[in-house]
């Protein structure tokens, strides 16, 4: 049935539907359904709106797409390579990008045109769904700090430090299978140089408690605190952190967003040092808080630190395109 037939249909039995009774409504709507095809509460909507025209209401005509798969494509390749910068930003950068493009993708003239032609808010649109996905799969429940993110340095080189003292430092969560409510999270702190690593564990993550526990690792360090590096969440970027690493004079610094390799060194150790001991089910009261505490303070922290190989990087060469490690 074509779109005016089933128009004229639907004309046809409206003024019949709204004077029937329970029983034969149902038997309207029963035959509507079968011979239009629309599904049941878009049919009952139908019929209890408003009064049908002279003819069927024309359709919204949308605008196609004036950018192709291929094109959008390569402008995720290029977001992402450029360490995800806003749209604005990633609009002005993809000319001075056009050689880097050339290089790795067979482009068209036509593509290239429509690179340079797609505007910033088209950007945002068609990266909207990368950028959710990003959010979810690096950070997952670690929400971006927004306070004091001008003041604190980004860091963007490698930590090549020969003296012990400049750490990276993470939340993992013991949430389990739920967010809700307050629950445990686990502190970890991991030097560089040596890959000493120190945990406490606190109930939510709050700033003063964070910063509470970060205190109490610093003075169980067997070397002073020299530098603290750590992710965007708001659990690190505030005043409380800023002050206790001005008054101690610890450098504080942060990694960039959506590059969670920027805190290599302490991710692993949240695998060996956290979750292969407590996997992912829930902790959230004090007396478990207080158990986790007790084990990161004496049998863990010496079990770990002491009596475990840890594997230093010596050197890295280049072999043509393939970087080999040693």
């Amino acid at each position: 049935m074509g779109q005016r037939a089933k128009w004229e249909y639907f004309r046809a039995i409206y003024e019949r539907y709204g004077k029937a009774g329970r029983k034969t409504k149902q038997a309207i709507l029963n035959e509507f359904c079968v011979n239009t095809g629309y599904h049941r509460k878009y049919a009952i909507r139908l019929l209890n709106g408003p009064r049908p025209g002279k003819g069927p209401g024309k359709g919204v005509r949308r605008r196609g797409y004036s950018y192709g798969p291929q094109a959008l494509s390569i402008l995720t390749e290029v977001w992402e390579a450029a360490a995800y910068p806003w749209s604005v930003r990633l609009q002005a950068l993809l000319p001075k990008w056009m050689p880097w493009i050339r290089k790795r993708f067979r482009m068209s003239s036509e593509i290239e045109r429509q690179l340079l032609r797609i505007s910033a808010r088209q950007m945002d649109r068609r990266l909207r769904a990368n950028k959710t996905e990003k959010k979810r799969r690096i950070y997952g429940r670690t929400k971006p700090g927004l306070l004091l993110k001008q003041q604190i340095a980004v860091k963007t080189d490698s930590w090549d430090v020969t003296t012990p003292g400049f750490t990276e430092v993470d939340l993992v969560s013991h949430s389990g299978n739920s967010a809700d409510g307050e629950f445990a999270h686990t502190l970890n702190v991991t030097d560089i140089h040596s890959t000493w690593t120190e945990s406490r564990a606190v109930l939510g993550k709050g700033q003063s408690a964070v910063q509470e526990a970060l205190n109490e690792v610093e003075g169980a360090l067997p070397f002073r605190l020299l530098g603290v590096d750590s992710d965007n969440g708001s659990e690190f970027i505030n005043w409380h952190l800023k002050a206790w690493c001005e008054q101690k004079q610890i450098q504080l610094t942060r990694g960039r967003p959506y590059k969670k390799n920027d805190n290599a060194h302490v991710e692993q150790k949240n695998w060996t040092h956290v979750r292969k001991l407590l996997g992912w089910e829930r902790y959230d009261s004090e007396r478990v808080v207080e158990a986790m505490n007790d084990l990161y303070r004496h049998e863990r922290r010496l079990w770990m630190n002491l009596f475990l190989p840890s594997v230093k990087l010596v050197r890295k060469t280049r072999v043509g395109s393939k970087l080999r490690r040693v």
